[in-house]
C-alpha cells in the first residue's frame, strides 16, 4: 500500500492510550460531574443498569474507563476480535472496478477504532500489534486505498454523495490515530487525511458532471439536514480525535464550520414539544444539528448561541447523534452555560447557493416558520425547486414529500418527484425525473430576501429545473402580518393545464372558498385568489372558478400509508398566467367556524373573528389584493406590464393612481387614514421597481430597479434597500427623520428639503 505522504514519516513519540475521545481528562470531568450533577448522575445510573446485559462495545468501553471494571473490557474485546475476524467489512462487487470500501467500513473503523483505543491497557503487546495490523488491513487500506491513495484510488470528490467521502476518509483517519503505536506510518496516514480535509471542504463542483459546490459561501450544505449532520460529524469526530491524539490545528474553512452550525439553527423549528427542522430532501422532521454543535464546543469553536440550539435539541432523543444517553454523548456534554432567550441572529435567512430560505415570524417557539427550496436536484436533493413548507403553532402543517427507504421503488416513484413537493406542474409536469440521477443542469434559485418585520418577502425562480415546461417559473413569497401571499408567475411554451399543489398534514376541510388545514390545534386558511377562487357552492354552478382535485401520495418514510393532497387548478386550459393564493395564519383570536360569509362572491370568507379581511384587486394591466388586519390596509399590486411582455420598454403602469414600473409593490396605511393623500402611507414595499409617484409626488427615484421596504416609525425611517453595487436612491418623506437605519444600520439622514428627499447612496468598494 502506497499514500501520497505530504508530511514526515517518522512517529518516534509513543503516545499514551486512550488518546482519541475516551482522554484521562475526558474521564476525570465525567467522573466529578457524576454524584455533583443531577442529570449526569442519573443518565450514568441508567447506562451501568444498560451495561450490564449490553453488546454495545461504546458503551462498554465507557464503562471500562470510567470504573476501572475489567469485566467491561472483557466484553468489548470480543466484539472487537468478532470484528476483526471478517474478511472485510464492507464493499461492492456490482461496481466495476469493485469498491473495497463504503459506509459499512467506516463505521467498523470508528468503532473498532474506538474500543482498540480505550482498551489499550488491556490488551498484551501481541495483541495490540495483531489488532492494529487487522484494523490496518480492514479498514484504513481499502478506505485510503479507493478514496485517498495516489496509486488505488478510484474515487474523487465528486463520484459519490459527498457524505460518503467524509464518513470513509475520516473514519480512516480515526483509525490511524488510534494505531501510530504500533504502525508508525500511520501518523502519516492521519495528517494526510487532515490535509486533504482541506480539498473536501473547497470542493468547487463540475460543470461537465452537473454538481454544485457541496457547501453554501454562509455555511449551508447541499445534501439536506440529516446528510449534513452526517457527513459534517465524521469530519468534526476526525478534528476531535486528531486534536486529542495529536494537536489543535486551524483550517482554513473553520469560519465556514460556524457557519453551518448557523445554518442549522436557521432551518430548525424550535416548538413546546420537540424541536423539528426543514426536511427538504433526504431528511426527516427531526433531524438536527445536535452533534456538530457539541463537537464544535469540544474543539473550542463554540457560540453562545450554540448552546441555545442545544437546549432544544436535548429534548429530540437520536441515539445515532451525540445525545446525553450516548457515550460519546455523556463524555462531551458541556457544562452548564447561560441558555440565550434567542439564538441572536435574524430570524429569517437566504442561502443563495444551495437555494434554501427561511422567513419566521420571531425565534419564540411555536411561532411560525416558512421554508422555501429552490436551488439543486441530485442524489440526496429531491425535484423541489419552488416548494415550500409552513410551521406553525407547534405543528408543520404544510409540508414536503419526505422520503422512504432507498431499496424500495416508491423512492424513486414518488418522493423524489416533484408531484411530492408543493410546485407548480404544468400538463402534470415540472422537473424531469432524471435530474435525481443525472443532477439538474440549470438549478433554481432564491433571491431578495427581505425581513421588514411585519412584511417579509423572497423571489424564487424555478424555471432553469422546469425549463423543458416553463418560460416562466417565478414565485413570489410575500408575507403581510397575519397574511402570507404566494404570488406565482407563470408561462408555457402552449396552452395547457397548470396545478399548484398543496401538500398538507393531517387534515384539510374546504369551507366556502377557503380550505382549513389543520392538526392538533394549529390551524390556517388557504385561500385561491387568482386566476379565481374556488367556489362556494356547487362546481357544477360555477364553471368559471378555480378547480380542487384531491390526489393522492405517500406518507413520509411510509410508503404503505396512502394520504391526500390537493391540486388547484384554472377552469380553462392558458400558456400565461398568475396564480395567487392566500395562507392566513390562524390564533386564538380566529377561532374555527363551520359557517362563511356571502354566497358565491371572490370575497366571501371563512366566519372569523377579527379575521384578516382579503380582497380582490383588479384593474387594466394589474391584479391585487387589499389586506384590512391589526388596524392597517395594505394594497398590494401586480404588474402585468412587468412580466416580461414588453421588450425594449420599462414596464409603465397606473395602479389605483400609483405611477411605477415596479414587478409588484405594496403599500399600507392606518385603517382610518385618509387614503387620498399618499403622503399618509406608513411603508412602501417594492419589488423589482425604479420609480413610484402619485399626485405630483415622487416618492421613489432610482436609475437602476431596486427591492425596497420603507417604513415610518414615528420620526424615524427603516430602509431595507437591495439592487446593484452603486445606486443612487431617493426616498420621500415629508419632513426631515431624526433617524435614518438602512439595512439595519443607522447611518447619517441626507435630506433634500426642497424635495423631501431623504438621499442614499450605496458606492461599490473597491
Amino acid at each position: 500500500m502506497m499514500f501520497f505522504c505530504l508530511l514526515n514519516s517518522a512517529y518516534t513519540q509513543t503516545k499514551k492510550h486512550p488518546c482519541l475521545f475516551y482522554t484521562s481528562e475526558r474521564i476525570n470531568v465525567l467522573k466529578q460531574r457524576i454524584g455533583t450533577d443531577t442529570m449526569i448522575t442519573r443518565v450514568w445510573n441508567d447506562m451501568k443498569t444498560r451495561a450490564a446485559s449490553s453488546n454495545d462495545a461504546e458503551l462498554l468501553t465507557l464503562m471500562y474507563n470510567v470504573t476501572g471494571e475489567q469485566q467491561y473490557a472483557e466484553k468489548a474485546k470480543a466484539i472487537l476480535v468478532k470484528a476483526l475476524a471478517r474478511d472485510a467489512w464492507d464493499g461492492m462487487d456490482d461496481r466495476a472496478p469493485r469498491w473495497n470500501a463504503g459506509l459499512g467500513t467506516s463505521h467498523q473503523s470508528y468503532v473498532c477504532s474506538i474500543v482498540f483505543d480505550g482498551i489499550y491497557d488491556f490488551l498484551t503487546k501481541e495483541e495490540r500489534t495483531s489488532m492494529a495490523q487487522k484494523i490496518v488491513k480492514l479498514g484504513i487500506e481499502p478506505s485510503l486505498g479507493d478514496w485517498l491513495s495516489d496509486d488505488k484510488r478510484i474515487h474523487s470528490l465528486n463520484s459519490m454523495g459527498h457524505n460518503w467521502w467524509s464518513a470513509v476518509v475520516f473514519e480512516a483517519g480515526i483509525a490511524s490515530l488510534a494505531v501510530m503505536n504500533e504502525i508508525p506510518e500511520a501518523k502519516d496516514w492521519a495528517e494526510e487525511v487532515m490535509q486533504s480535509s482541506k480539498e473536501w471542504f473547497a470542493f468547487a463542483g463540475s460543470v461537465l458532471e452537473n454538481k454544485i459546490a457541496s457547501f453554501d459561501s454562509d455555511g449551508g450544505f447541499y445534501e439536506s439536514v440529516s446528510y449534513t449532520n452526517y457527513g459534517l460529524s465524521e469530519y468534526l469526530l476526525f478534528r476531535l480525535a486528531y486534536t486529542n491524539a495529536l494537536h489543535a490545528v486551524k483550517m482554513p474553512y473553520d469560519d465556514m464550520l460556524q457557519k453551518t452550525v448557523d445554518w442549522f439553527i436557521n432551518a430548525c423549528y424550535p416548538n413546546s414539544k420537540r424541536l423539528m427542522s426543514l426536511n427538504f430532501g433526504d431528511s426527516n422532521d427531526f433531524a438536527n444539528g445536535d452533534r456538530p454543535a457539541k463537537l464544535m464546543i469540544a474543539l473550542g469553536m463554540a457560540k453562545e448561541r450554540y448552546y441555545w440550539y442545544l437546549n432544544h435539541t436535548e429534548a429530540s432523543h437520536v441515539n445515532e447523534d451525540m445525545h446525553i444517553t450516548t457515550p460519546l454523548g455523556l463524555l462531551y456534554q458541556p457544562g452548564h452555560s447561560t441558555v440565550l432567550k434567542e439564538p441572536g441572529i435574524p430570524p429569517s435567512a437566504i442561502y443563495h447557493d444551495i437555494g434554501w430560505g427561511m422567513l419566521r415570524s420571531s425565534w419564540d417557539k411555536d411561532a411560525t416558520l416558512l421554508g422555501v427550496k429552490c436551488g439543486y436536484t441530485w442524489n440526496h436533493s429531491h425535484a423541489d425547486a419552488g416548494s415550500f413548507v409552513l410551521y406553525h403553532k407547534g405543528q408543520n402543517l404544510l409540508i414536503d414529500g419526505g422520503d422512504v427507504n432507498y431499496a424500495l421503488p416508491e423512492y424513486s416513484g414518488y418522493y423524489v418527484r416533484s408531484e411530492a413537493h408543493n410546485v407548480m406542474l404544468f400538463n402534470g409536469k415540472a422537473q424531469d425525473p432524471q435530474d435525481e440521477y443525472y443532477a439538474v443542469k440549470n438549478p433554481g434559485h432564491l433571491y431578495n430576501l427581505v425581513d421588514g418585520g411585519n412584511l417579509k418577502y423572497m423571489l424564487a425562480d424555478a424555471q432553469g429545473p422546469t425549463s423543458r415546461f416553463f418560460l416562466r417559473n417565478y414565485r413570489n413569497f410575500l408575507w403581510i402580518g397575519n397574511v402570507i401571499l404566494i404570488i406565482d408567475d407563470i408561462k408555457t411554451y402552449e396552452a395547457g393545464k397548470f396545478e399548484f399543489l398543496l401538500h398538507f398534514q393531517d387534515t384539510a376541510i374546504k369551507k366556502g372558498p377557503d380550505i382549513e388545514v389543520s392538526k392538533e390545534g394549529a390551524s390556517i386558511l388557504f385561500r385561491p385568489l387568482f386566476p379565481e377562487t374556488l367556489p362556494t357552492g356547487y362546481p357544477h354552478d360555477f364553471p368559471d372558478k378555480m378547480k380542487l382535485e384531491q390526489r393522492i401520495g405517500l406518507k413520509d418514510r411510509d410508503a404503505k400509508t396512502k394520504i391526500p393532497y390537493y391540486a388547484i387548478s384554472p377552469a380553462e386550459d392558458i400558456r400565461q398566467t398568475k396564480f395567487i393564493n392566500a395562507i392566513i395564519l390562524l390564533d386564538d383570536s380566529n377561532k374555527p367556524a363551520d359557517t362563511f360569509t356571502g354566497s358565491s362572491g371572490a370575497n366571501a370568507a371563512v366566519s372569523r373573528t377579527h379575521l384578516p379581511k382579503i380582497e380582490r384587486l383588479e384593474a387594466n394591466n394589474m391584479i391585487g389584493v387589499r389586506i384590512t388586519q391589526q388596524g392597517k390596509v395594505t394594497d398590494v399590486f401586480f404588474n402585468l406590464l412587468a412580466d416580461g411582455r414588453l421588450m425594449h420598454r420599462n414596464a409603465n403602469n397606473v395602479m389605483n393612481g400609483w405611477e411605477t414600473d415596479a414587478y409588484i409593490m405594496a403599500v399600507t396605511y392606518p385603517e382610518k387614514a385618509d387614503t387620498s393623500n399618499p403622503d399618509n402611507a406608513t411603508a412602501f414595499f417594492i419589488s423589482n421597481g425604479s420609480y413610484v409617484r402619485k399626485q405630483n409626488k415622487t416618492f421613489l427615484h432610482s436609475l437602476s430597479k431596486v427591492f425596497m421596504y420603507a417604513e415610518k416609525k414615528n420620526n424615524k425611517m427603516d430602509v431595507l434597500l437591495q439592487g446593484q453595487p452603486l445606486m443612487h436612491v431617493l426616498l420621500r418623506s415629508p419632513q426631515k427623520p431624526q433617524q435614518l437605519l438602512l439595512n439595519g444600520k443607522n447611518v447619517p439622514v441626507m435630506y433634500k428639503g426642497d424635495k423631501n428627499f431623504i438621499v442614499m447612496d450605496n458606492e461599490a468598494k473597491e
